[in-house]
């Protein structure tokens, strides 16, 4: 598995780790430990996400708005 596979792994490992806490705490808004958790996941998703991009691009049109095509100029994943 290469580098850029392990950071989109853990990426989705975070957000699915997102989403799972945001729908406990829609049944336990009063659970400031799975709140604190959630933002440690954030946090840490939101830093692997800018390492990602750097490294290899923005994961989707919206991500840089800086360069609204940047996603379309490097290669597709079938090209390299």
């Amino acid at each position: 598995m290469t580098e850029k596979e392990k950071m989109m792994r853990k990426i989705n490992a975070l957000r699915f780790a997102m989403l799972d806490m945001h729908l406990y705490l829609d049944s336990h808004p009063g659970d400031c430990d799975a709140a604190a958790q959630m933002e440690k996941y954030r946090k840490e998703a939101q830093d692997l996400i800018k390492k990602y991009e750097g490294a290899y691009g923005p994961l989707n049109e919206y991500q840089n708005a800086t360069s609204r095509w940047a996603w379309i100029s490097d290669p597709w994943p079938w090209d390299t």
